[in-house]
């Protein structure tokens, strides 16, 4: 439980929205991650990516709480407060399907990845996102691991992974060439909501920072949403702000416009 009462929780996504281009931490937003604290309002990470991926974005911001694997697992102060697994023969059977269309599947969780194979999909995917290609091996990694996200590396077949597996998985398409994968109703609301019920944090005032579609979830249900000036078009119709771009101080500038820095 929270040991004293915040005057705010801002809510960051990662790619695009608290990053840079490159997928790094600009100095000026490490600053202003750190100011928050010192003005009594909690950073939080709220990212379709999963922890073992971010340890140097937690170090140079100090964040210690995040909403990680499209709220499919969530820390608070470091410490796991909520965790959405996806049964194993439910991942066992979409690898299968996935495969049957030469479509591979990244399974994940905290602590890692693997996959199962490797098309011309998945080196265009993890390129884009600047992240190297998981190992090899995601069968055996379903056998002695949790999943709580998958990705997989898909052009223009989204509609068929929805129809076929819309009672267990939900699904959102954050690259041209891939779509993350989680629980029946997993998303980055479900995670805040689970956060801020585990950890005490109840009525305070919520901002939630994005850009894409896997930040919808979140901008609805925050007290205030901000989008990136570089976001989708039809992101931004849930924006009470729309900020500058990730690249022009757009974090920096939404954090001021509502006087939390």
């Amino acid at each position: 439980m929270v040991k004293f009462m915040y005057k705010g929780i801002a809510f960051f996504d990662l790619d695009h929205t608290l990053l840079n281009e490159q997928t790094k931490v600009d100095p000026e937003v490490a600053e202003a991650m750190k100011q928050l604290r010192r003005n009594n309002v909690l950073p939080v990470i709220s990212t379709g990516r999963n922890i073992f991926e971010i340890p140097e974005i937690l170090e140079k911001t100090e964040i210690d709480t995040v909403v990680s694997a499209n709220g499919d697992y969530v820390l608070f102060e470091n410490k796991p407060v909520y965790e959405a697994i996806i049964k194993p023969e439910i991942v066992t059977k979409f690898m299968d399907f996935a495969k049957s269309m030469n479509e591979s599947t990244t399974v994940m969780n905290n602590l890692g990845a693997a996959i199962n194979f490797v098309t011309d999909d998945t080196k265009n995917n993890y390129q884009s996102i600047n992240t190297r290609i998981p190992p090899l091996g995601a069968e055996d990694f379903v056998k002695q691991h949790p999943t709580y996200m998958m990705v997989v590396n898909t052009v223009g077949h989204d509609q068929k992974y929805i129809d076929t597996f819309d009672d267990t998985l939900t699904f959102y398409r954050n690259t041209p060439f891939s779509m993350d994968v989680v629980v029946k109703n997993g998303s980055k609301k479900r995670g805040i909501q689970e956060l801020i019920s585990n950890a005490g944090l109840n009525s305070i005032p919520t901002y939630g920072f994005g850009d894409g579609n896997n930040d919808v979830p979140m901008l609805q249900y925050v007290d205030h949403p901000v989008v990136m000036g570089n976001g989708l078009p039809h992101v931004k119709e849930y924006a009470e702000f729309i900020t500058t771009n990730n690249t022009d101080h757009g974090i920096v500038n939404g954090l001021k416009h509502y006087g939390l820095i």
